[in-house]
């Protein structure tokens, strides 16, 4: 399979589209969009079989460009970048990554986005219990330089049935626990740019291993897999 690359004429469409986010501009240009469609999807699904080399990749969903505008104050019709998705397999394995295309605001991201109410209690136990091994996996200076800080959304103390005091509070009050990587224009265009891509999502594989192995054992570190 041919190496994929993002190229400029991919940027200089969704700018375009930025600038003529109209029913109008989108269809005069619709057989434009396609052909770029198809550039870009061939570059996710060579990002997806690099993936699989080393991780059990469930599938690869792409997003729609059409925005649902019913609830939004934003009534233009579509977005201004291309993104796609790929989940890990199964129960067993946990977590996803994330690819968005936009000029001047490409980044990748991973880790747990809106974990179910289940899973977020139990990796809140986890963390009362004991966080010191989450913490050297993502305070190491190697997956640092590459991902720096944990981020995502959290409350604003202490979920209920928690101490407030507890020394590992600033992980227990999370909701998300995800890591985000950005990139320039100049990264995005060049040729390693799937290479830079993969390799980051390499070195989040600790992460995902310590993430799976809490939210497929309790507390005692026995199996809940049937």
């Amino acid at each position: 399979m041919q190496q994929e690359v993002i190229t400029k004429d991919v940027f200089q469409f969704l700018e375009n589209l930025k600038k003529n986010n109209s029913r109008e501009w989108f269809t005069e240009h619709k057989s434009e969009f396609k052909t770029l469609e198809t550039k870009v999807k061939s570059f996710y699904t060579y990002l997806m079989n690099k993936l699989k080399v080393h991780d059990d990749i469930e599938k690869l969903k792409m997003f729609r460009i059409y925005r649902d505008v019913r609830f939004s104050k934003d009534k233009t019709p579509y977005k201004s970048h291309f993104a796609g998705s790929f989940s890990r397999a199964g129960q067993k394995l946990r977590g996803g990554y994330y690819v968005r295309i936009k000029p001047g605001e490409t980044f990748i991201a991973t880790g747990f986005w809106e974990p179910n109410k289940e899973d977020l209690f139990r990796i809140r136990k986890e963390f009362e219990t004991d966080a010191s091994e989450f913490r050297s996996i993502i305070n190491e200076k190697g997956f640092q330089k590459i991902w720096g800080e944990l981020q995502g959304d959290e409350l604003k103390t202490g979920p209920s049935g928690f101490s407030k005091e507890h020394p590992n509070i600033d992980l227990i009050k999370k909701k998300q626990f995800i890591f985000v990587r950005n990139f320039s224009d100049k990264e995005v265009l060049a040729p390693d740019f799937l290479t830079q891509i993969d390799l980051s999502f390499r070195a989040i594989r600790p992460y995902f291993d310590l993430m799976s192995e809490i939210l497929t054992t309790n507390l005692n570190g026995e199996s809940l897999l049937d």
